[in-house]
């Protein structure tokens, strides 16, 4: 996460009861999930509708490092961050925080791809969202 990275997009979701484990705290798995729905709502920010069919955004990786447990209740603050876009790729960052707290809980990446969904082959990024990541 050395690189240099531009804040994109901050959202903030609750921690449900059940989103927890059998250990107390915020299950794994669910870490992903955040991410996962971070990622969907600044790409439909971009009007890119996520959906099966054309071109649209897949994640080719996915990683995510656990430095403070999370409980409920409580709200997680995700911001994703974005590399310098390749031509059909970028790369993002998220860091999540409890609201009101500004230590890093987790800290993860993906790896956005461009593809047509029917070739499964990669596609240049769309202009608009070049240019939302190129912008300064």
């Amino acid at each position: 996460m050395e690189h240099k990275k531009k804040l994109i997009h901050v959202t903030k979701m609750p921690i449900r009861w059940g989103d927890m484990d059998a250990y107390g705290h915020v299950n794994n798995t669910v870490y992903f999930r955040y991410m996962e729905q971070a990622r969907v709502e600044w790409i439909e920010e971009m009007k890119v509708p996520v959906r099966p069919g054309g071109d649209g955004p897949v994640i080719i990786n996915a990683a995510c490092t656990f430095l403070i447990p999370m409980t409920y209740p409580g709200m997680v603050e995700v911001r994703t961050y974005v590399g310098h876009p390749g031509r059909s790729s970028v790369q993002t960052h998220v860091e999540m925080r409890i609201e009101g707290d500004e230590r890093i809980y987790a800290e993860g990446a993906a790896k956005v791809v461009w593809m047509n969904t029917q070739s499964g082959k990669s596609v240049p990024l769309p202009d608009h969202v070049r240019a939302a990541l190129e912008a300064e």
